[in-house]
């Protein structure tokens, strides 16, 4: 099969893709390959792996057998092969989304000699019938790309993987290269023994990324963060990766509803639409891609312009292979991910119930991902150190070299931290002995009598959160290590030990806390901004003089809370004031051209920067309860058989109807109210709110019409009429 002489690879280069040099190890690597050898090949995303199988492919007489996990990564090269030849046939791939009709043309093309790349998925590769069909193939080698999916140790372990050497002795045997853009010394190795080619020749190209940015965010708030990113950065191209599919499904419709074109992509989607979805990126009809991270994207995109972590990932492997889907054209490519301890306590949380073995390998990558994210060294530098190479110099465009965290020396807390460990016999977790070192008496603490022990309370000048921090610094450190049998039980390792006999200078890093905060997900209600109580007194004016002329108190027109809302937010327009506490669509329709104008002109005058692009359009998400009550209102059934229904008090409905009517949406519930009030009553009780009433007080309102004659249910009842009636 190989290729004697010095064959002019610069002139198939320029003649078959159009480029006048290799990138660096390339020519070196496809040599290799035509002088029949095994290769391991070890180069970063972007670095231009597939022309080190897809030229000495064309070369060579037969046909390459190229085994990829990834069946849209297989279409996405088949095409682009296709595009340096006038014969279709000269890629196919062989896979489960043919039919039969279309893997017979496949075979044929094979066996004629015209096909010089097939593309194989190794379950693909594992049946029979293929088996004996290749048999007959010439084949010139085998690629094994994505290799790091052998390794147990890789970020994408694939059991079917381990399967592919076998396979190929069955077949027969050609030259094998294996290819991967992630690797560490440690998963190198594990992948040339499994593949039988230790004795393969390597090339390592450098892992740095001179043009990636890398940038470690505080969950908080994420999806907003998010959106302002990517409104900042219009008409760029990006991928989003999530932990689940109901994260993917709901952040990219959270991007559609702010005018971002966005589409999902997850292994739960049927074929079809995730093909049509990926080529609508490729193609730029959408900007942005939101995609599982545990569903590997074979997209092959020059220009992506940022990869943003809304979850972070399981090993740096595999955080390293998506960020690398950024800027592989040598243009700006930021990485943004955002972090929180608690994601890394939800995985560990995933991992219990796996074989031990499997859970002490998950815990170790976990480990190295958490000391990434939480450390103060220049980020390309550890991920550089991670891959076993060595950069002497910051990078100097990274978070951490740009905006230098503060830190202080630990040695004293984390002696403290290990002691109390000792103390309380390495049987306890995280969060309890944190408890104990800032003197919290939490049931669990007290339940063990930990709050009398010496050391209880030794930290009590710092919260539990700096001690959380502290501890998960020292599980960095390798001081201490998460029992796996009892899982989560802290243990004191050699190393730590030591450290307590002969305690030595250790730095710690301040700002690194990315743990509990609210997330958007939890937080909701009014911006938290200062209120401008300057506008704020303009627009209780403007409110009042609105009233008057509409002759209505005026708290129908705009409550307090809307009106403060309002002075944090500085709504310009009617869709912007759509998204002020207690505004629908009615009442910004009837008051809010006034409203807003008054503000537009506030902020020109006083050249305010709105906090607007902190203010980001919710999915619209009536929950079901209130479109059951909406609904049930509507079919005018009894107040009391809803509240029943619902197993609620007469009280707590009346509040969720409040609620829903000050939002904006009009109900007409004279059915109710014309059987449980009297007319006079009615008449009686609107008449105040409509022109004595100077607030919307139910206590102000039973003090003026008088207790003895009124209920409070009756004023509310009343009140929700008027409010509906005169306030939309």
């Amino acid at each position: 099969m190989a290729l004697e002489g010095d064959i002019d690879l610069h002139h198939f280069l320029k003649k078959y893709f159009g480029f006048d040099s290799f990138k660096g190890n390339q020519e070196n690597i496809i040599r290799n390959v035509l002088s029949g050898k095994d290769g391991f090949i070890l180069m970063p995303t972007g670095g231009g792996k597939s022309l080190c199988y897809q030229l000495p492919a064309i070369i060579m007489e037969g046909t390459a057998i190229i085994i990829s996990p990834l069946i849209a990564l297989m279409k996405n090269q088949v095409d682009a092969m296709r595009s340096f030849s006038t014969d279709d046939g000269i890629a196919h791939f062989l896979n489960s989304s043919l039919t039969k009709l279309q893997i017979a043309k496949v075979k044929e093309d094979v066996l004629s000699g015209s096909t010089k790349l097939l593309y194989v998925a190794p379950e693909s590769l594992t049946k029979e019938e293929n088996i004996l069909f290749l048999q007959k193939v010439k084949i010139t080698f085998y690629a094994v790309d994505e290799a790091h999916c052998i390794s147990e140790w890789g970020h994408d372990f694939r059991p079917e993987y381990r399967r592919i050497r076998p396979i190929i002795n069955k077949i027969g045997n050609a030259p094998i290269i294996a290819l991967t853009a992630t690797a560490t010394p440690k998963v190198q190795h594990d992948i040339q023994k499994n593949l039988d080619m230790l004795q393969a020749q390597v090339f390592k190209d450098s892992f740095r990324r001179a043009n990636l940015y890398y940038e470690i965010q505080p969950k908080i708030n994420a999806t907003k963060e998010i959106i302002k990113y990517i409104a900042n950065n219009k008409g760029k191209s990006g991928i989003i990766y999530c932990l689940s599919r109901k994260k993917v499904e709901e952040l990219a419709e959270n991007l559609v509803v702010n005018h971002i074109k966005a589409l999902p992509y997850h292994a739960g989607m049927d074929a079809t639409t995730r093909s049509r979805n990926q080529d609508m990126f490729l193609m730029e009809d959408v900007d942005v891609i939101v995609a599982t991270i545990a569903f590997g994207m074979g997209i092959d995109k020059p220009d992506v312009r940022f990869v943003i972590h809304y979850d972070i990932p399981k090993s740096l492997e595999a955080y390293y292979q998506e960020t690398g889907r950024g800027g592989r054209d040598g243009g700006e490519g930021r990485c943004i991910a955002f972090y929180s301890y608690k994601d890394i306590q939800k995985l560990e949380k995933f991992m219990q119930g796996k074989p031990v073995a499997e859970q002490e390998i998950g815990r170790q990558l976990l480990l190295e991902t958490v000391s990434y994210a939480e450390s103060a060294v220049c980020r390309p530098k550890v991920l550089l150190n991670y891959f076993g190479e060595v950069m002497q110099e910051n990078c100097g465009n990274c978070d951490n070299c740009l905006h230098p965290k503060e830190q202080f020396e630990g040695k004293d807390d984390m002696v403290n931290a290990l002691k109390v460990i000792l103390e309380i016999k390495e049987k306890f977790k995280v969060d309890h002995v944190a408890s104990i070192l800032s003197g919290q008496a939490s049931s669990s603490v007290k339940a063990y009598s930990h709050h009398k022990i010496e050391m209880f309370g030794i930290g009590k000048d710092k919260d539990d959160k700096f001690w959380n921090a502290v501890l998960r610094q020292a599980l960095i450190a390798r001081f201490i290590s998460k029992d796996i049998e009892s899982y989560g039980l802290l243990k004191i390792t050699e190393l730590g030990h030591k450290f307590i006999q002969k305690p030595v200078s250790h730095i710690l890093t301040l700002d690194h806390d990315y743990s509990a905060r609210k997330d958007d997900s939890e937080s909701g209600g009014a911006g938290s901004g200062a209120m401008d109580t300057e506008l704020f007194s303009i627009l209780k004016d403007l409110r009042k003089k609105i009233a008057k002329k509409n002759e209505l108190p005026p708290f129908v027109i705009f409550q307090d809370p809307s009106l403060q809302d309002m002075a944090i937010q500085y709504p310009i327009d009617i869709e912007e004031l759509h998204n002020i506490v207690g505004v629908g669509a009615g009442k910004a329709k009837r008051y809010g051209k006034e409203f807003i104008e008054l503000i537009k002109i506030y902020v020109d005058e006083k050249e305010i920067i709105r906090p607007q692009d902190m203010v980001v359009k919710s999915v619209v998400n009536k929950s079901g309860f209130k479109v059951y009550i909406i609904s049930s209102i509507d079919r005018q059934i009894s107040l009391d058989d809803i509240a029943d229904a619902k197993k609620l008090s007469l009280k707590d409905l009346l509040t969720e109807i409040e609620v829903i009517i000050n939002s904006g949406t009009k109900l007409n519930l004279d059915y109710y109210i014309n059987q449980v009030v009297d007319e006079d009553k009615q008449e009686d009780i609107y008449l105040y709110f409509k022109e004595d009433a100077e607030s919307e007080s139910i206590e102000e309102a039973l003090k003026e019409l008088g207790e003895e004659d009124y209920t409070e249910e009756e004023i509310r009842l009343i009140r929700i009429k008027f409010m509906s009636e005169m306030g939309q």
